[in-house]
């Protein structure tokens, strides 16, 4: 979802975009690589001279059950990626300057009511340890002299995927509400912001390290679920019991019933402007019928 968005948001700016794929190319400007193999990219000549490298590449956490398995490939997908994108960059003989890489607002692990920005540490649990190392794997790109900028994901809501798209068939039948008792902090933004902020911090050469991407305004879950049953005219009266979401779901329950008061300190600073700081100017326009502004 955020990939494609950002893909056309690059070519609307007639950008000339190389995209790593790990199935065979089927279009120019497709190189495809495979973070398992060694080399991960057979031949990486097309890489170089390049201005820099979005890495975007994980396992939806939501997507399954959290087996010993599927955290192995959510780690995989992300940290060991991460590495040899890395890895792979600083070798070349003519690096980008820059690599943007993803991250979420899960490093800081479930604090309550504390008010978080980028100079919080690390909290703890499998989403904050593996935050943590995704975000250390990135370290040859910056020892070989890149400007790397760890980008601290909330929760990205889209017009037609994502975790907002999963919302809305039960808020439409007025069964939504929220998760358990809903007082975990919900750290939304909307995808528009999303892209922007990841534009923004590309062209902003003095910008390193990590930002928090999340809508200026955070909300508890509850808050979220009241304003999307608002938006739909429906009633969002009807929570998700915590027993039972630990029931179906396992462990992954823990990070539904869990969340972070994140601010985007860092950004705002740095001079972005949101389109949408709102929860409900933002939910009116992903869910108007022209869709995505």
């Amino acid at each position: 979802m955020l990939g494609t968005a950002v893909r056309l948001a690059l070519g609307g700016r007639n950008a000339q975009l190389l995209q790593l794929v790990r199935r065979d190319p089927v279009a120019a400007g497709q190189l495809q690589w495979n973070p398992a193999a060694s080399p991960a990219i057979t031949d990486p000549e097309p890489l170089e001279g390049l201005t820099a490298a979005i890495h975007l590449s994980g396992a939806s956490v939501a997507a399954h059950r959290w087996t010993p398995a599927y955290k192995r490939e959510i780690r995989t997908s992300r940290v060991d990626s991460t590495k040899v994108l890395a890895v792979t960059l600083a070798a070349l003989r003519q690096p980008p300057k820059t690599l943007l890489v993803a991250s979420a607002t899960g490093i800081y692990g479930d604090r309550g009511d504390e008010m978080l920005d980028e100079s919080s540490g690390p909290g703890s649990g499998f989403l904050a340890n593996l935050c943590r190392e995704w975000e250390a794997a990135a370290q040859p790109a910056s020892d070989a002299v890149l400007r790397v900028v760890h980008l601290r994901f909330g929760v990205v809501i889209g017009p037609s995927a994502g975790a907002l798209a999963k919302m809305l068939p039960p808020f439409r039948l007025g069964l939504g509400g929220p998760l358990g008792a809903g007082r975990q902090w919900f750290p939304w933004i909307h995808m528009a912001d999303e892209v922007g902020a990841i534009l923004f911090l590309l062209a902003a050469t003095a910008a390193s390290g990590p930002f928090n991407l999340c809508a200026p305004q955070p909300v508890r879950n509850r808050d979220f679920a009241r304003a999307l049953g608002r938006q739909l005219h429906r009633p969002s009266i009807l929570p998700a019991p915590a027993p039972a979401l630990r029931l179906a779901l396992g462990e992954l329950a823990a990070a539904l019933l869990t969340g972070q008061r994140a601010e985007p300190r860092r950004l705002l600073a740095a001079g972005y402007r949101f389109r949408f700081p709102d929860l409900p100017e933002a939910l009116a326009d992903l869910l108007a019928p022209r869709g995505h502004a």
